[in-house]
């Protein structure tokens, strides 16, 4: 699988093993990706494990992914990232994302990989930005921003729906969103 900016590279920190996703994982999504309070936040609901076959296959297909897995003894999904290059390339900026299994929060493990990520952003893909946006309500995860030294630089309001009221209306909900630039990175 490659990139735009070449093989897609598995990253290596000191737990965790963030690598491609296999057309194979689709067990290893279904530990998370089949639980409705870990999506809460997220732009979809809750998969049946079929589905999440489906979404292996899928993103075993997108180099934007990838598997997050214990390093030591296991190969288990834990977690995922999402690292999207926005456009215009010119702006060498890049999007974050991430959902972590219930078994794996509160263990530092997505401040880890997503340290690991952005890491590479700068030192190996030249990135200039790094953004990430989300919902003001998650709180762990505007912690999380915060704790790789991300900046708050925008509260968006009424910015994204996810569903539907039972009127049809959608339901809109605010958006954080954070950033930090290469020469913050690097200091």
């Amino acid at each position: 699988m490659t990139h735009e900016t070449g093989p897609v590279v598995t990253l290596v920190s000191d737990r965790l093993v963030l690598r491609p996703f296999r057309a194979s994982d689709g067990d290893g999504l279904a530990t998370f990706l089949t639980d409705p309070d870990v999506l809460r936040f997220e732009p979809y609901g809750a998969f049946d494990p079929a589905e999440c076959a489906d979404e292996a296959a899928r993103r075993a297909q997108n180099a934007d992914f990838r598997a997050v897995c214990l390093r030591a003894g296991s190969s288990d999904l834990i977690g995922s990232l999402w690292f999207h290059r926005t456009e215009p390339d010119a702006y060498r900026t890049w999007e974050l994302g991430y959902v972590f299994a219930r078994a794996a929060w509160h263990q530092g493990y997505a401040t880890e990989a997503c340290r690991r990520v952005l890491d590479h952003a700068f030192a190996d893909l030249g990135a200039h930005r790094v953004v990430a946006h989300c919902d003001p309500r998650n709180t762990p995860s505007w912690r999380l921003l915060a704790r790789l030294g991300m900046r708050r630089e925008a509260h968006h309001r009424s910015a994204a729906t996810f569903a539907d009221d039972d009127a049809g209306r959608p339901v809109w909900h605010d958006a954080y969103v954070y950033a930090v630039l290469a020469e913050e990175w690097k200091a």
